[in-house]
């Protein structure tokens, strides 16, 4: 089968695509062939070694299609199910891919592979952030980073339908329109306004109680001034670098505020916390509340120019690869 592979950490250029044997779904496991991959930005860290991998290395940790083999012991999934997965293991990037059948979901009618493998990471991430990592309540003014690109744009969409007042940011006006056209109330162009200071004149010098925050190193001090007292800075993402150590007291001269780096693995424990959060992700794209706009396609070989795409902010919405 084809797939991509990593021989070495680096730029877009060590991405290769390669002739690999077929794997076999061992217990437990169900072996998918991939209709769609999904793109995220943890991709880009494997792929430059900033969350290492034992290297040669598949990439990729999203994909839907249909189930081609089950191993021993699965009673989750028949041949012939869609089955959707967003938890690994890594080697997503690839026409077949063998993962835990208790790590994988079905997606409802009406859920086809490009929106699940649009969807799910970035969905239940969001999932997550919203309605868990803090819970988003009518009326809360929320501030979200990156509000065009694939995790930003379902914040944007689903905090919206929770009641959230929105004030999105975003690096260029087609970005910012963008933003708006999903529902947010107030978009601040990072790149040339004072993030902090917009945010302390839409909530009349309040602050946000929550901020979330995927850009990172760029973005990091104007989300730390732009909580309320005792808010909460949800730091998910890398995209313009590592956010920078930040010393204790700092929270403190900032309002005794409350600083999380979260991690999907960790809200999707267990099987049924999986299956919960896909299903609120699902129930709420049904609705027709949150919209995934699959924004740009790229053929399994284009891998090298998705991830240029995706480094060089030119995507919008969620990205896929076809096999």
């Amino acid at each position: 089968m084809r797939a991509i592979q990593i021989d070495a950490t680096g730029g877009p250029d060590v991405l290769k695509l390669v002739e690999v044997p077929a794997p076999e779904p061992k217990p437990g496991q169900i072996l998918i062939r991939n209709q769609a991959i999904g793109l995220n930005f943890i991709d880009t860290y494997h792929r430059s070694g900033l969350y290492p991998l034992k290297l040669p290395s598949g990439l990729g940790m999203e994909g839907a299609g249909v189930v081609e083999a089950v191993g021993e012991g699965v009673t989750r999934f028949s041949v012939g199910d869609l089955a959707a997965y967003a938890s690994g293991p890594i080697g997503a990037y690839a026409e077949l891919h063998a993962v835990n059948a208790e790590r994988a979901v079905k997606p409802p009618a009406g859920i086809d592979a490009q929106v699940a493998a649009g969807a799910l990471l970035k969905g239940m991430t969001a999932e997550f952030l919203l309605r868990r990592c803090y819970a988003v309540k009518a009326g809360d003014h929320i501030l979200v980073h990156a509000a065009a690109g694939g995790v930003g744009s379902i914040l944007v969409q689903w905090g919206k339908a929770l009641g959230a007042v929105v004030i999105a940011t975003a690096g260029s006006q087609d970005k910012a329109e963008r933003a708006r056209s999903l529902g947010a109330d107030h978009v601040i162009l990072y790149r040339d306004a004072d993030v902090a200071a917009e945010v302390r004149r839409i909530t009349n010098g309040a602050g946000v109680p929550v901020a979330y925050d995927s850009v990172g190193a760029a973005t990091f001090e104007g989300t730390l001034a732009s909580l309320a007292k005792r808010g909460l800075f949800v730091s998910f993402g890398n995209a313009s670098g590592p956010p920078p150590a930040i010393a204790p007291a700092r929270l403190m001269q900032a309002g005794s505020v409350f600083l999380t780096r979260p991690t999907m693995g960790d809200y999707l424990l267990t099987t049924a916390e999986l299956d919960a959060s896909a299903a609120a992700l699902f129930e709420v794209i049904k609705s027709g509340k949150v919209k995934i706009d699959i924004g740009q396609t790229f053929p399994l070989a284009e891998a090298r120019k998705a991830h240029e795409a995706m480094e060089g902010r030119d995507t919008v919405g969620a990205s896929l690869l076809i096999p």
